[in-house]
């Protein structure tokens, strides 16, 4: 029997309660953690339920599966961030398409978008705390040497980080990577303020662990829609 959008819609609305029930716990206020539905491969049909439980945030993970399933309707009223991997050949297609670009993983990348955006683009930089070659991400160090020329570039907004946790069974075991963002974040802020406070991690298994380290951005897919 196929899903019903409504099913969704009651998910959607746990996890919006989650989050600001775990926010609450820790002592911040229950508005402090931005939703974004990752919505990679899921029909307009359940994005729309998503809306209607009131989540504005929507992630997607390739520029051209967003090209295709994001019509003006769809799109109205909605933040759309790119999570995923943004090649550089693709780099102009997605400043048409998306509002903010989480996965910014080298300089390379933040100074071709710098270069071809033709308004202040909210980014936040990758980073890969858990060192895992198969994920993307400025390796911490890299990123201590290499901020201050990100942050001097045109055109961007760096509003802060991002990283991926490793895949882990328990979600207890993730807590050391979303910790070590929010210290890493922390660090670099101390001695270059333009960088923003946003720390965007943890994904269904763990979000609710890294809300309780700092996250104020969490990418929530499978728990909203279900499994793929």
């Amino acid at each position: 029997m196929a899903e019903q959008p409504g099913e969704v819609t009651e998910r959607a609305l746990r996890v919006i309660r989650t989050c600001r029930e775990r926010a609450e716990r820790s002592g911040r206020s229950p508005g402090s953690v931005t939703l974004v539905a990752a919505c990679k491969t899921q029909p307009p049909e359940k994005i729309a339920a998503a809306k209607a439980a009131g989540i504005e945030h929507f992630g997607e993970n390739r520029v051209q599966e967003a090209e295709a399933k994001w019509n003006p309707g769809l799109r109205q009223g909605v933040t759309l961030h790119m999570i995923g991997r943004l090649q550089r050949n693709k780099v102009r297609r997605a400043l048409v398409l998306f509002d903010v670009i989480q996965s910014v993983d080298s300089l390379a990348l933040a100074e071709r978008i710098s270069r071809l955006a033709t308004g202040v683009v909210p980014v936040l930089l990758e980073v890969n705390v858990g060192g895992e070659e198969s994920k993307a991400g400025f390796p911490p160090q890299a990123l201590r040497e290499q901020l201050g020329p990100v942050l001097s570039l045109p055109n961007l907004e760096v509003r802060g980080l991002m990283t991926i946790a490793p895949l882990v069974d328990d979600p207890e075991r993730a807590r050391p990577y979303f910790r070590g963002l929010r210290e890493l974040g922390e660090e670099l802020r101390a001695e270059l303020p333009s960088l923003g406070a946003e720390l965007s991690m943890g994904m269904t298994d763990d979000y609710e662990v890294a809300i309780e380290e700092g996250a104020t951005i969490v990418r929530v897919g499978r728990a909203i829609f279900g499994e793929r």
